[in-house]
């Protein structure tokens, strides 16, 4: 006896429907069996029982040779709607003559997942790239913005103190000031020494 499933992975996405296939070949002892079918879900130690189709012989048929004693027999498991809690591997087992024969399993692998992942890791170098973008052309601003406002400083210096108000007539006053030039004459007299006789007069007449 061998059981062979079909497919050996069917990728899936949530709200899908999918068909198991599980075929079983029998060589002798084609009396009635038991067919079963086990889920291994992630993060499960042990694979649990989701279905059964009983004590059923009618799905099987004879090989087309003549004397053959093969037979096939064919079960589906229909699965509809599908979501997350569905992923995992189901195994075809089958109970006939007094043995217990296991397929190697189709599992059900979500594709999404890898999606969501690398659309979640692009979107965050975006952001990112984003936030890197907008400090740059912060500083930028902030630099043109600071060498702006020292340009302007330098070419209108601000006043000391108030501005005093000049009339015109002060003004012209000023500037003659500074253009006028003062000129003096000098007279100089030469007295002549007196004689000696006059200074001894003079002082006869103050005594």
């Amino acid at each position: 006896m061998s059981v062979l499933q079909q497919p050996v992975s069917e990728s899936v996405q949530p709200g899908d429907s999918v068909t198991l296939n599980c075929t079983i070949h029998y060589k002798t002892c084609a009396g009635e069996h038991s067919v079963y079918w086990f889920r291994h879900g992630s993060g499960e130690s042990h694979p649990g029982i989701i279905y059964t189709h009983g004590d059923r012989s009618d799905q099987c048929e004879k090989s087309p040779e003549a004397g053959s004693p093969t037979q096939s027999c064919v079960y589906n498991l229909p699965k509809r709607n599908l979501s997350l809690s569905d992923a995992g591997t189901y195994y075809c087992a089958v109970a006939s003559c007094g043995e217990i024969q296991f397929g190697k399993g189709t599992k059900l692998d979500y594709g999404c997942k890898e999606d969501h992942v690398l659309l979640v890791y692009c979107l965050g170098v975006a952001l990112a790239l984003c936030v890197i973008l907008i400090i740059v052309l912060g500083c930028v601003m902030y630099k043109m913005t600071k060498k702006t406002s020292l340009l302007c400083g330098a070419t209108h210096p601000q006043p000391s103190g108030p501005a005093v108000p000049s009339s015109p007539n002060q003004d012209k006053e000023h500037d003659d000031s500074l253009t006028s030039v003062h000129y003096a004459a000098l007279n100089i007299i030469h007295k002549k020494p007196k004689t000696q006789r006059q200074s001894i007069a003079m002082e006869r007449d103050t005594v």
